[in-house]
């Protein structure tokens, strides 16, 4: 079955997309309606592909209902940022934004994009407008399509990392959604840049109904695994030699998001089916895409992910579904190695003699508040030099290609706003999804909880010595798993107001998925496992062992080998 065939019994979001006429449905007149702050319930899904999603403040809905009054409504907008790069210029129209538009902060995602928060009806399609007139969209940002293309911030590599950002470009650009409905609601059919279709209301890599769920693709620089590559739909794995790309390997089948209390859904790591050339990305992505499109279960959006069609067909189906559409079978994969997944923080020289500095940035949120002035640093950075902010896979940002006379005015800016702190090891690899208050689907904390968490999990490390060790902890407020808590050594993932399910066992590198080590406990019962754990890790732990491995080797937990295992307790 393809994706143009109407069946009854397809998912009810497959026919708002069969009955949208190409993603318009009745967006603009949900715009127009003054009565509410909200939008008809068929175009927030359509909405999604435009980059916005509607929410709505879930601290205050209880004391708005028993006023009679309906939620306070708002809309989170996502930037498509192909590989997190931006200029300083367009740094500053964002910055402007977030106070015109939003809440005063911008948030950095772990796709290296950025979005806003709390953005009224009435400012959505302003706010939407002023964000391409940056050069920048929010087309495809969500949806049923592919996502923001991540590719790694290796500052180290530049050499490399500009061919690889130039490809991670135009796989981008190539599976951008053709319908001329972006440009109609929120442009006023106004052209920012040439349209790549000359025929506006034809889909030809997806269809009149799209995929039947989100597509992610990553590209990375080994042996850095910054984007968490494994944790994909579909990944590109630079292939080196003598300083110079050769190829990629293709991986595929990918994915976080689980449902508590159903066996049938897992996060999964992806396969690698083999290698290509750079010139034949576009086209291997492609393929890729239209076998989903194809293959994938329109039936259950819970099973509609590409993880689960590559699970349910096999490689060797994959690797022949892609033959037969590119006309040739891909090369086999090439040696690679994968070491860390996180962020290096300061100052690092780039092989040409420009500089980079990483700063970090609690939970990406960029904000002026009593513990950190790092959005007007930033705004101050930005106005005085010229050049290229890069927003990193672990929700930090780069201050990228700094000349060596440059770098004594960005030092002399972060020290006036006091952004001259070195975090924890520990703080530095942690990350958390937005969750509450304004995410729907959430059901515990995250961003907000966090920082608050990690400094309770310093004292344990300190209390047995081993403060300088890193140990990577994510959570996220619900088992989505936009954080990636399925791949780092200690996951949290919400369960209810205050409880979280508690995963170890992952990977530094990110190429093992972790296991569910505890239910539906409260932070008292977190912190008392952490104690031990960590005690036990002081203890008994290996010289260069990290904690994901140590707790298997000890038997706190097993080795992950297929994603069904994640959420069976030891």
């Amino acid at each position: 079955m393809t994706n143009e065939t109407k069946n009854e019994r397809l998912d009810a979001v497959e026919h708002i997309k069969i009955n949208s006429n190409y993603l318009r449905g009745t967006i603009v007149e949900s715009l127009n309606d003054p009565i509410t702050g909200s939008i008809a319930e068929d175009d927030t899904q359509l909405t999604k592909f435009h980059g916005t999603y509607q929410q709505y403040d879930r601290d205050s809905a209880k004391q708005r209902q028993k006023q009679k009054l309906e939620p306070s409504y708002s809309f989170m907008i996502r930037a498509r940022v192909p590989g997190g790069i931006c200029s300083t210029e367009q740094w500053l129209a964002i910055d402007e934004m977030a106070d015109t538009y939003a809440n005063q902060t911008i948030r950095l995602t772990t796709r290296q994009a950025f979005q806003f928060h709390g953005v009224i009806k009435t400012k959505l399609k302003p706010t939407i407008a002023a964000i391409n007139q940056t050069l920048l969209d929010t087309l495809a940002a969500c949806g049923d399509v592919n996502r923001n293309i991540m590719c790694s911030a290796s500052p180290e590599v530049s050499a490399v990392h500009q061919q690889v950002f130039k490809d991670s470009v135009a796989i981008s650009e190539h599976l951008l959604p053709q319908t001329r409905a972006y440009h109609e609601i929120w442009l006023d059919g106004e052209k920012v840049t040439e349209s790549p279709s000359s025929n506006p209301d034809h889909e030809p890599v997806y269809g009149k109904t799209y995929l039947p769920r989100k597509f992610k693709i990553a590209v990375v620089i080994p042996p850095s695994n910054d984007v968490d590559v494994l944790a994909h739909d579909l990944g590109f794995i630079a292939i080196t030699e003598n300083d110079q790309l050769v190829g990629y390997n293709v991986t595929c089948g990918g994915g976080m998001g689980t449902t508590h209390g159903d066996p049938k859904t897992f996060p999964l790591l992806a396969h690698v089916v083999g290698f290509c050339l750079p010139e034949q990305a576009v086209a291997v992505a492609e393929a890729v895409v239209k076998t989903q499109r194809d293959h994938g279960c329109r039936t259950n959006r819970k099973h509609a992910r590409f993880k689960y069609t590559v699970d349910d067909h096999g490689v060797e189906w994959l690797q022949q579904q892609l033959a037969d559409r590119l006309g040739y079978a891909l090369q086999e994969a090439k040696p690679f190695e994968l070491t860390s997944h996180g962020d290096r923080f300061g100052w690092h020289q780039n092989h040409d003699g420009s500089w980079n500095h990483t700063l970090f940035i609690s939970n990406g949120r960029v904000i002026d508040n009593e513990q950190t002035q790092i959005r007007s640093a930033l705004k101050s950075i930005a106005q005085a030099y010229q050049g290229e902010f890069r927003i990193t896979p672990n929700q930090n940002l780069t201050i990228a290609q700094v000349a060596e006379s440059d770098k004594a005015l960005i030092d002399d800016l972060l020290n006036q706003h006091q952004i001259n702190g070195k975090p924890s090891a520990t703080r530095q690899l942690a990350m958390a999804c937005v969750a509450l208050p304004t995410c729907s689907l959430a059901m515990a904390e995250a961003e907000r909880y966090l920082p608050d968490f990690i400094t309770e999990v310093e004292k344990i490390q300190s209390k047995h010595g081993i403060a300088g060790k890193p140990i990577s902890i994510r959570m996220t407020g619900c088992p989505n798993g936009c954080a990636r808590p399925f791949v780092s050594e200690v996951g949290f993932v919400g369960k209810a107001p205050g409880r979280y399910n508690m995963y170890l066992g992952g990977q530094p590198n990110g190429n093992r998925l972790n296991q569910l080590f505890r239910e539906n406990i409260t932070e008292s019962d977190i912190l008392s496992h952490l104690d031990a754990l960590i005690g036990d890790y002081a203890k008994a732990g290996n010289t260069g062992e990290a904690f994901g491995d140590f707790v298997i080797r000890q038997g706190h937990v097993k080795a992950v080998t297929h994603g069904i295992e994640v959420h069976i307790q030891n």
